[in-house]
Order: structure tokens, then sequence, then C-alpha cells
């Protein structure tokens, strides 16, 4: 399973005036990439908090009472501003349940979706060189360590050709780009004239195409134009003699000479893209070569057999070299390290000082460092975070053994005065603040379970060890490689990103763009709005899309043409999604996961088949039993009650109070979650082995024997 985001046993509270709120309390799951987890919850279930923590834009008042977001090495909730910042809106977007939330009323519309790309497209490219640099400095480290001394030379001198071809390949594809954008804003200044045209708008044609023609001569480029030259010339032609009809003809010779030229483009750009990493490596070793009169499809075949025969067979060889030497030696290191931690684990179990917690965390840090392998292209985000997540943890056990014992006594002084205060007759309009105290068998299970879930990783990674297809790693280095150099020379220009705008906007299903990019958000509809947003939220081609409620303040037929194009949005894009819901209905036919939550916990967690044809949880009942459906004849059932006050949590299931299956152990204590299945599972006590047998109620069972009926036929 890959796991692009993992959350471990997080838990948020809120300060109140009235005391502190336990808003998400120790919930745990995890992401996996190209697919949909939805959340479903009554409001107040923690759903939005949830979200909220992962993208770091919890209030002022939120304390984070402990658990890990992990993200690409980092966890999420201990990473300094400035970092999340990167993270933010690139790599995870949000969007939300009021579109007018996100949009700024007085910005025109093109302006807000072209703004994230210029602004994060400079910072891209710095850090995408970055990247680049310091994998290639740590891959020939580890060729050097994993050769003989008398191959030293050659591998110095292949990671240093690598390097430079690298270089000359993204000046290439450089020059190409701009070349590209070019002819990527003439298209879409063509197309607004044309549109201008068509509406019959007064235009100064000649000035127009003289201006056109003169633009012409910048998209020359000899892997973007190779053989469109002549082609590029007569059109050009065309242009300016349109340009010196006069009267009534010119309208119409000018729109057909644009016409002429738009096709021209849009086929040019339309064409295969040279590989240039395989070019620039031909024009490293033959400055002077020409391929410009070569079909593209002939270059790229021949450059890669020329880069394979003269140089990456050899340099991949050697690659494989050190990444098995990365590779080995982290293993190795794991293996040893696994003891420390298992003693570790110990020491925490244990009574200790916090002078002594401290300095094995940091020795354990220093240990964990050689045990990662920093070649792996996905990063083991439980070892990079393991340093941060475990002093934070033992900073929380500490802050609160202190404290502890001064909020009993605050709570107790509180109390006395406020008795006192009545006993005398006298009216006490103010509250005691509840106490604010933490079970310290609970922070001190926090530090081990940071512990535990590595040892965890480090004993499969092990046991898997014999498995692992080096070959395969190797090749994913060189494609990093070659996407980081990518990356490192795409610069955005306004043009390309007017372009691109308009695009995402045709994407997400609104009509005329080019007359709809300069328009404000009053002049759009909820539905258009919530469009423009998901546009806008899409337009750093993110990896994680979080939607809280996005269709909830839409009418019926919007919310299913939101959810239609949010999933072709996922399967086109391979976006990892979080979906935020009340409603078990909405993601129905979209999330491959479900994790059902009430009163700050996840009740019940299955794939999307284990929650609508085998409900366990009663909660998860009587969400499924309100949700209407076009063949249910009995009445829907409604949830009886309200959800409890959270800053008094309940002692035992938050949802007892509400369950008519509820058993007296349930007012008592909190329920485990039993495992159902290898991917369902419910926290429920009618689950024990011993809990008297329970029927699910009617209206679903009936549902589910329609639903497989219907499957079947």
């Amino acid at each position: 399973m890959d796991k692009i985001l993992e959350v471990k046993r997080l838990k948020v509270a809120f300060r109140t005036t009235n005391g502190t709120l336990k808003a998400v309390r120790d919930i745990s799951f995890d992401l996996e990439r190209g697919k949909t987890l939805a959340i479903v919850g009554e409001s107040g279930s923690g759903k939005s908090v949830t979200s909220k923590a992962i993208i770091g834009i919890l209030a002022g008042n939120a304390i984070v009472e402990g658990g890990e977001i992990l993200y690409d090495g980092k966890d999420l909730l201990r990473v300094p501003e400035d970092v999340m910042h990167k993270l933010r809106g690139d790599k995870i977007s949000m969007i939300f349940q009021d579109p007018l939330s996100s949009l700024n009323p007085i910005v025109k519309i093109g302006k807000q979706i072209t703004e994230a790309m210029l602004l994060k497209n400079k910072s891209n490219r710095r850090e995408a060189r970055k990247d680049f640099n310091d994998m290639l400095r740590l891959l020939k480290t580890h060729m050097l360590a994993a050769s003989d001394a008398k191959d030293a030379a050659r591998i110095n001198e292949m990671c240093a050709t690598f390097d430079k071809f690298s270089i000359q390949a993204t000046k290439l594809e450089q020059a190409y780009n701009a070349a590209h954008s070019e002819a990527t804003e003439l298209i879409s200044n063509l197309e607004d004239l044309l549109f201008k045209a068509s509406k019959k708008q007064n235009i100064d044609y000649k000035a127009r195409l003289n201006e056109l023609a003169q633009k012409l001569p910048r998209i020359e480029n000899p892997y973007f134009t190779y053989h469109y030259q002549a082609q590029l010339q007569s059109t050009r032609a065309n242009l300016l003699s349109a340009a010196k009809t006069d009267g009534e003809a010119r309208p119409a010779a000018a729109v057909k000479a644009m016409e002429e030229l738009r096709a021209l483009l849009q086929q040019i750009v339309a064409q295969n893209r040279p590989d240039f990493f395989r070019i620039g490596f031909y024009l490293y070793k033959n400055p002077n070569a020409d391929l410009s009169e070569q079909p593209i499809e002939k270059i790229n075949a021949d450059m890669l057999k020329y880069l394979d025969d003269n140089f990456m067979l050899e340099f991949v060889a050697m690659e494989e070299k050190g990444v098995a030497h990365s590779y080995s030696t982290a293993l190795e290191a794991k293996k040893q390290v696994l003891a420390e931690l298992k003693k570790a684990h110990d020491f925490y179990s244990g009574d200790f000082d916090k002078a002594s917690a401290k300095q094995l965390c940091k020795q354990l840090t220093a240990k964990i460092a050689p045990s990662i392998d920093r070649l792996e292209v996905i990063k083991d985000s439980a070892a990079y975070a393991f340093g941060t997540s475990l002093d934070h943890a033992i900073d929380q056990y500490f802050y609160h053994m202190r404290n502890n014992p001064r909020e009993e006594a605050r709570f107790a002084r509180q109390t006395r005065r406020r008795e006192s205060l009545i006993a005398r007759g006298k009216t006490v309009e103010w509250k005691v603040i509840p106490k604010n105290v933490y079970d310290l068998s609970d922070l001190k299970g926090n530090i081990l379970t940071v512990i535990d879930r590595l040892i965890e990783r480090y004993e499969a990674y092990v046991a898997n060890s014999a498995h692992v297809d080096l070959h395969a790693r190797g090749i994913a280095l060189v494609d990093f490689f070659k996407e980081k150099a990518s990356q490192a020379v795409y610069r955005i220009t306004k043009s390309m990103a007017k372009e691109r705008a308009i695009h995402l906007m045709e994407e997400v299903g609104i009509h005329e763009p080019r007359t709809r990019y300069y328009q404000y958000p009053f002049e759009f509809s909820g539905g258009m709005r919530q469009r423009i947003v998901i546009a806008i939220a899409l337009a750093a081609d993110p990896d994680i899309l979080i939607c809280d409620e996005p269709t909830t303040a839409l009418d019926v037929t919007i919310q299913a043409q939101i959810l239609e194009l949010i999933n072709k949005l996922k399967r086109e894009r391979n976006l990892s999604i979080i979906f935020i819901t009340h409603d078990l209905g909405v993601v129905a036919n979209m999330a491959d996961n479900i994790a059902v939550m009430y009163a700050g916990k996840i009740v019940e967690y299955g794939t999307a088949n284990d929650i609508f044809y085998d409900p366990r949880h009663p909660y998860t009942w009587a969400l499924l039993s309100s949700m209407p459906d076009l063949d249910t004849k009995e009445k829907l059932e409604s949830i009886p009650g309200t959800p409890p006050n959270m800053i008094y949590p309940p002692q035992g299931d938050a949802f007892a109070d509400r369950n008519k299956y509820a058993m007296k152990i349930d007012f008592e204590q909190q329920p485990p979650m039993f495992k159902v299945s290898e991917t369902h599972s419910a926290a429920t006590w009618l689950l024990h082995p011993d809990a008297p047998k329970v029927e699910m109620p009617k209206i679903i069972s009936a549902r589910i024997e329609r639903m497989k009926k219907a499957e079947v036929e």
C-alpha cells in the first residue's frame, strides 16, 4: 500500500472561556496515493478540524495535544510555517464549503487562478535545482563507497558528465519552453481576437495583424518549429497581406489569416515533445551537430540509443552499486538500531526524569539518521520525523506532569470560592472553568507509539529485504533527476499562466472561459464559483486535495456535477483526496475508504463496500437510516438527541446516550476498535464476543438486499 499521508493518534482541543473542548480525540488513518478517503459525520464530529490540522490552518485557540501528520518525510504538525507555506496550496490544496470564503470579491477570476502559479513557480524552480544537486552528490558518495579505488576517477567523471549534460538539457528545454510559451500566448491572443471578431466588436485589424507578424519569429526554435519554417513564413506573409487590405474586405481577410495561423500554431504546439535529457547528452558530446532537420520521433529514438550505448547503461550499472550500497548500509543500521529502539521502549515504559529522557531521545535520533536510505525517492516519513516526534511527545509528558497539579489546585480553589459565595447567599453568575488535566499514562503512550511504529516499520523492512528490486530503484532515481531538471527550468510567464488558467476553467466545466476569465466572483452562480475554487486548488498541480463539504451549499443537480467533476479529476491527475461530508450518500460512488467520525473519534473504518454493505456501528446505522433513496418505502429514521458537550467528554462511548442498542458498559468504558476484516473495523461493544446479538435496522438490511440484487442483475 502506497501511503501518501499518515495521520497517527491526532488529538486537537480548543481553549474556550468555559474550558477545553476536545475536538479530535486520538484518531489515526492513512491516505493511499490516488485514492479517496471520505470522512463522514455530523457537525462537530471533528472532520473539519482534522482537515485544517493537515493543512496547518487551525484557529489560534487550538491546542495540538498529540499525534503526528506524516507527509514526504515531514511531520506537518512540527514543521515551521515557512516550510508549511511551501506545501500549502502547492502539494496539499483545500476546497471549502462556501466558495466565497476562498475568493476575493474585488479581484477578477483570472488573476485569482494565475496568482498561485506565478508565486510558486520561482521557489519551485529553486527547490528543484537544490534537490537535483543534493541527490546527485549523495549518489556519487555511495557509488564511490561501493566501488574499487581504481574506479573512482571514472565515477567522478561520469557524475560530472551527468551534471553537465543535464545542464545542457535544461538549457535546451528552457529555450524550447520559451518558444512554446510564445506560441501559446499567440494562440491565446488569436482566440481573443477571433472571439471579438465573432461578436462584431471594433478591432484595429491592421495594427493587430502587424503585431502578430512581428511576434512570429519569437517562436522559432530548432526543436519546436523544425519542419514548419516554410509554413510559418507563408502564414506571416498572409498576415501582412491581410493588414494591407482596405475597406470591407479587411475583416474577412484578417479573420481568414488569423484562423490559418491559429490552426498552424495549434498543430505545432500539439506535436510530440523532444526528449531533452537524451538530446542534451548528444550535444554535450557533439556540440556542432545539427538535429533540426529530423522528425522529433526519430530524434528521440536515435538519441536514446546513443545515450544508452555511450553513457546511460554504464552509469546505471554504477548507479545500482551506489543504490545497493545505500540500501545495505541503511539496512544494517536498521538491524542495529532495532535493539536500541527496543531498549528505549523499556526505558520509556518505566519511570524516568526529563534530562535522561531527552538525552536518550538525542542519542536515538543520532542513531536513526544513518538507518535512513536517503536515496529512496519515496521517503519513510516515520524515520525522517522520528526525532521531532519523540522530542515533542517527551515535552508534552513533562509539561502536563508539572501542569496537572496546578490545574487541580486552581480548580479546587475556584470551586471553594464559588461554593463559599453561594453558601453566603450571594448570586454567582460565573462558572468554574473545568480543569484541563491530562492522563500521564496516555502521554507516556504517545512516547511509546513513536518508538513502536518505527520498530514495526524497521522489522517489516528487514523482513522484506530479500525481495527489494534495486534495479527498479535505480531507474526511479534517474526519473527523479529528469523530473527535477525539468522543473528547474519550467518558467511560467504571465501569458502561460493565463492560458493554463483558461485550460483549467475548461477542465472544470466553465463555458466561454476566455470571457469569464475577466469576470468577478459575483458574476458566477454558486456552482460555478465552486468550480473556480476547484480550478484554483488544482493550479499548482497538488498531490493531495482536501474537499471540506464542497457541495453542501449547492442544489442537488449541481452537487452531482461537482462530485462527478472531482471524480474525473482524481482519475486524470492521480489525485489523493480527503472528502469531508455529513452525508454518506454523497460519497457512495466516489470513496475508496470511509472513516465515520463521532465526537472526535473514528467509530468505524472500512472500504466503501464495507460501510455500505456491512455496517457495524450503531452510529453508522443511524447515518444510513436517515439517508434517502428512491426505493425505500419505510419512514426514514432521524438520530435522536444531540452530540455530547466535548468540554465534558463522556466516560464511555460518546454515542451511548443516543444509541438504543447501548449496554451498561457503553456508559462506563470506551470501546476499542474491533477488527471485522482486514479492511474493516468498528469501535462498538456490540462486536465483543460476549455481547448480545443485535440485528441492524430493517431499513438498512432491506436496502443492502436491493443493492446486491441490482448488482447481480
